[in-house]
């Protein structure tokens, strides 16, 4: 699979540390690294498809200052999708009135029908980059409907209905940016973890540093953070993943079929 790693904060704060240890993860996960750093809600994204470790422009970018109110940071393992470029995450894309959204996904969609109109439509190969667009379209229908851009509460209220509906099934880690606040979650026993501690909501697929104030992120239960603070919180949805030796097998044979 892959790892995650993200941050809200209330000011500006400076990631190396917690960037080069989650980067030398990456022996594990060899397929590619992305970051994205937000400023004013536009992001800055950055990625390669090659080991972390053995970037020398990640390993020279991170002799520079990486400070940010926000952050999102993946490297991937692939099980979808070439190790090009374009299937590293994150990955971006722009609503109907406007806004940014950044995406990273930790996992694999095995029950996936909701995402087969966006094959054609992405730009990648990734079950990930199509988890976006379907979250942009749900967004996109509500705009229209309403005749207006969607609040923060209301944002958060069609990501956390896309979680409970692409759980079922799926391993669906999120990190997602919406140019306001940073969203979140997670359906697997240990595969993200939170902290919040002066001032900061840090979120890594393991826990960073001497691993105190970490804990488990609380399962199939979407939360959003911002400026460090949780803004908004949903109840458990209950559609835990649980790995079977079957998903591999029946994924890889839809998917051949495509």
């Amino acid at each position: 699979m892959c790892e995650l790693f993200g941050f809200s904060a209330p000011r500006p704060v400076r990631a190396n540390a917690w960037l080069r240890e989650f980067y030398s993860h990456s022996t594990e996960h060899p397929d590619g690294w992305g970051l994205a750093t937000f400023h004013d809600g536009i992001p800055s994204i950055e990625k390669e498809p090659v080991q972390a470790s053995r970037s020398p422009y990640l390993m020279a970018r991170l002799t520079e200052p990486v400070e940010a109110r926000a952050l999102i940071a993946h490297i991937r393992r692939a099980t979808v999708g070439a190790t090009d470029r374009v299937n590293c995450h994150p990955f971006v894309g722009r609503d109907s009135r406007g806004r940014v959204w950044t995406l990273a996904h930790n996992g694999t969609i095995f029950r996936g029908d909701a995402l087969g109109p966006f094959f054609a439509a992405q730009e990648g190969r990734t079950d990930s980059e199509r988890v976006l667009l379907l979250l942009l379209d749900r967004v996109d229908a509500r705009q229209d409907a309403l005749g207006r851009a969607l609040s923060a509460d209301e944002r958060f209220a069609e990501f956390a209905a896309l979680c409970r509906d692409l759980s079922g099934g799926n391993k669906l880690d999120l990190l997602v940016f919406d140019g306001e606040q940073l969203l979140a979650h997670a359906n697997a026993e240990g595969t993200l973890h939170l902290r919040e501690a002066d001032g900061v909501a840090a979120l890594s697929t393991r826990p960073l540093g001497s691993g105190d104030g970490w804990a488990p992120l609380p399962l199939c239960a979407p939360v959003a953070f911002r400026d460090g603070v949780r803004a908004f919180s949903a109840p458990s949805h209950g559609r835990l993943y649980v790995p079977s030796p079957d998903d591999f097998r029946l994924f890889f044979t839809d998917y051949a079929a495509l």
